[in-house]
């Protein structure tokens, strides 16, 4: 696996948004998938980066925070829109 790619931490705050306010979200990975899940939180991992938990239909999934391409809350009234992670 790749080296773990640094969050800038404007972006970070997106994610801890999403968290507390346990967000649907659309996410989308950098590998061309894409599903929905709720944001539960994150956390980092020593020497191995962070990690983004979701709760899916199929269960609880992690997600490593440097292979988002982009989220989208599903909610109708969340305070942002769609985020890129990257370009």
């Amino acid at each position: 696996m790749a080296a773990y790619q640094i969050l800038d931490c404007d972006l970070h705050d997106y994610l801890e948004i999403a968290c507390m306010h346990r967000y649907d979200l659309l996410v989308e990975l950098l590998s061309g998938e894409q599903f929905n899940a709720r944001a539960l939180t994150t956390y980092t991992a020593k020497g191995k980066g962070e990690y983004l938990v979701l709760e899916a239909d199929a269960g609880q999934q992690e997600v490593r925070i440097d292979r988002l391409l982009a989220i989208t809350p599903l909610n109708p009234k969340a305070c942002f829109g769609r985020v890129t992670f990257k370009p």
